[in-house]
């Protein structure tokens, strides 16, 4: 047997070399081969990015050239590094780094050296790249912000990362990726598809010409261009008014989920992420603890919502059937439980449903709120039906819109009770502040936004969106389709009657806008922040919600104003002229539009460090408080 073993092993070796070649002959693929072919050069093709437009057809975004120096480390001969950093206008210690970190991701791969040369650089650069073996120069584009607004909403792009590469094997070195807004949640449509070209070397590292003339070249797929559902115009008339102020603004087509505007204030021009000084820029942003310009408040930030939270209530109230539109309660300046009590502010006793809403009582919601949790056996079974029906109007979780950031708000439920308090442990009086949007609630601009927009609806709406159309596809039926909420049509009718009479004769009765039917909701929501870890309370949070118009709506919207004293100040006033230059195009109420973008809240932003906030009695009417503010010079400042 021994004098055949060395015959059957050169079979064996025979076989398995035999059928290895077959393999790659027959089966194995010569243009997957390629990439790894140390003897072929890859030089990809970048193809243009989609444009971006409103949804008025106003471009947003388009592209600009750039190059970029890239190298190859292992085929780098020895240079003048002294010529080549002062050409690249760089220093010798950059090109080190630059130079290991390229070598470190891989020596035969191409890696960018210097991004976002200018066309100018570019010029002097290329007539001298001949010397500098292992270098070459690669055109790519660059984005151009036709207009320094939206930049939470577009976005920006900046280079990949290796955990990038890592879960994304389409992504090289030195490539770029939408990091933010539009640019990261339609990446993939915006990019394209890179083409790629094989380069033949012979044995010394020389290029000599197209790999098998071409046949495995690919061209590549330009981007698709995209239309957005913000509008231009609003948007940057919204960033206007909320200059030198902190707060974000959505604004909403409740016929179709569309987000008309979404501000966030401070924000920071979008050009400022391009080219090459995008890092010190960002850094720069980033570090910014005060206006926090990268934060996105109209998505992120979690508030109490305050009063407008109230016509929730009086909505489920009516669902649950534990009130009527006639049914009255008194108000003694507030309503008292056990030894508590909720404060309001003078204003005629005892009040039904209209007048609870455009008085924003806080008394009358006390009891309306006891009524449905206390119709149950349990605090926890009422709890508990009450947070069905608040979530039903995309509440206290993530909506599903197009964006990949956002806060889910907090509606509490028996449970969130059973784990502070202990099971069986607490009673309604427990979360009475629930009854006024304070307590333990907190909610998202866009979820406040989207919450008007479902009672502009009378019960219905679509999942918040910024996509309105895409080259050549469909947008998601995810975006189509309506939601129902828990509350039967029937109820919202006085209650959008409330709201209607907040501008006629209630809380915000001085910032109508003549023609147009308006209903809306003021909101003051205190503000806690820590000081040297004691809780400190700093001047309330401005809100106002409100749609129009009252029977054919076409914009709901949701004003946030931190630090900005009671609902009509500040953000009732922005959403009533966001209001008329949506449906107008113009402004009547110039008056308005003054004060708001002649009086600033900077000085109030440096509160936590400077002493105590002032503090306004709720109840007292707007021009009582405005003719008490004259009287404290350090919280008006003049105008400009």
């Amino acid at each position: 047997m021994r004098q055949f073993l060395l015959f059957f092993t050169i079979i064996t070796v025979g076989l398995v070399f035999i059928s290895r070649l077959f393999y790659l002959q027959i089966y194995s693929s010569p243009a997957n081969n390629l990439y790894d072919d140390n003897a072929i050069r890859k030089v990809y093709d970048y193809p243009k990015r989609g444009f971006v437009y409103d949804r008025n057809g106003t471009l947003l975004v388009s592209n600009q050239s750039s190059y970029d120096v890239m190298v190859i480390p292992r085929e780098v001969k020895a240079l003048d590094t002294i010529e080549f950093c002062n050409l690249l206008k760089i220093d010798k210690e950059k090109f080190i780094k630059t130079y290991k970190k390229a070598y470190h991701y891989s020596p035969r791969l191409p890696s960018v050296f210097v991004s976002h040369l200018s066309k100018e650089d570019y010029a002097v650069l290329q007539e001298k790249m001949r010397k500098f073996e292992g270098f070459y120069i690669q055109k790519r584009s660059l984005r151009h912000y036709e207009a320094s607004i939206g930049a939470n909403v577009l976005g920006d792009i900046g280079e990949v990362n290796n955990a990038i590469i890592n879960k994304q094997p389409y992504y090289k070195m030195g490539d770029l990726i939408g990091k933010q807004g539009i640019e990261l949640s339609y990446e993939e449509e915006l990019r394209g598809k890179k083409g790629i070209k094989f380069i033949q070397k012979n044995r010394f590292n020389k290029n000599i010409g197209p790999y098998k003339d071409g046949k495995f070249d690919t061209l590549p797929d330009p981007g698709k261009d995209i239309k957005i559902t913000i509008d231009a115009t609003l948007q940057a008339y919204g960033e206007q008014l909320m200059q030198n102020k902190h707060g974000g603004i959505i604004a909403i087509e409740p016929s179709t989920g569309e987000i008309l505007t979404m501000i966030s204030a401070p924000t920071y021009d979008p050009n400022s992420l391009v080219g090459r000084k995008r890092s010190q820029n960002f850094t720069k942003l980033y570090r910014d603890s005060i206006a926090k310009p990268l934060y996105d408040r109209g998505l992120l930030a979690q508030y109490p919502p305050g009063s407008p939270f109230k016509v929730l209530n009086a909505l489920i109230g009516l669902q649950e059937g534990v009130v009527t539109t006639e049914e009255k309660f008194t108000c003694n300046h507030g309503y008292s439980y056990g030894n508590r009590k909720m404060g309001c502010h003078a204003h005629a006793s005892p009040l039904a449903m209209n007048m609870g809403i455009y008085e924003s009582c806080n008394a009358y919601f006390a009891n309306v709120y006891r009524r449905i949790i206390e119709k149950y056996d349990t605090p926890y079974e009422g709890m508990n039906v009450w947070n069905k029906h608040v979530t039903s109007f995309g509440l206290g979780d993530y909506l599903g819109y197009d964006l990949k950031i956002g806060s889910p708000g907090r509606i509490p439920s028996g449970d969130f009770y059973d784990k502070w308090y202990g099971k069986n442990r607490w009673r309604t009086t427990f979360t009475l502040s629930n009854a006024i949007g304070q307590g333990e609630i907190e909610a998202t601009p866009i979820q406040l936004a989207n919450m008007v927009a479902a009672i502009a609806n009378r019960g219905y709406f679509y999942t918040p969106h910024i996509i309105k159309s895409i080259e050549g596809q469909e947008i998601d039926a995810h975006f189509t389709t309506p939601r129902h909420t828990t509350i039967d049509k029937k109820n919202f009718e006085p209650v959008v009657q409330g709201m209607y009479d907040v501008y006629n004769k209630g809380t915000a009765s001085r910032l109508q806008v003549e023609g147009i039917e308006i209903c809306g909701k003021t909101g003051t929501a205190e503000n806690f922040t820590k000081i040297d870890g004691v809780k400190t309370q700093l001047t309330d949070h401005s809100i106002f919600i409100a749609f129009a118009p009252k029977d054919d709506p076409k914009i709901a919207i949701a004003v946030f104003v931190e630090n900005g004293y009671w609902g009509g100040r500040f953000a009732g006033r922005i959403a009533s002229l966001m209001v008329e230059k949506y449906l107008r195009g113009t402004i009547t109420r110039t008056d308005m539009e003054d004060w708001i973008l002649t009086h600033s809240l900077e000085h109030e932003y440096q509160k936590p460090y400077s002493g105590e906030p002032f503090k306004i009695n709720r109840g007292t009417t707007l021009e009582t408080v405005e003719r008490d503010l004259k009287n404290q010079d350090h919280l008006l400042p003049p105008k400009s």
